[in-house]
């Protein structure tokens, strides 16, 4: 077998090793009971932790401070945080367009 064989063989090999790894570790995941809680923060708060997230990360170096609300109320406060934390990468496509 020649080298550049050899060498496409061991990527193709490490390409479909790597996401059966990932997807088997990801299946080790749970979420602790009582995660979801239909009277925590729901859209407008999980939209306010998500647009001041980046500043919350940098308060989480000196303090005990968690930059996500945990128990909150499921896909609609993760709907909201992404939504906030989008807001500081907005800019991007226009800037991309210029």
């Amino acid at each position: 077998m020649t080298e550049p064989a050899r060498e496409t063989l061991r990527c193709g090999v490490w390409a479909v090793t790597i996401p059966f790894v990932i997807l088997g570790l990801t299946g080790c995941a749970y979420q602790p009971s009582g995660a979801l809680s239909p009277s925590g923060p729901d859209f407008w708060l999980g939209l306010w932790h998500g647009f001041i997230a980046p500043i919350s990360l940098v308060g989480s170096f000196f303090s005990d401070h968690r930059i996500y609300a945990f128990p909150n109320a499921g896909v609609i406060y993760d709907l909201g945080f992404l939504l906030g934390l989008s807001a500081w990468g907005g800019g991007g496509a226009y800037s991309a367009r210029s």
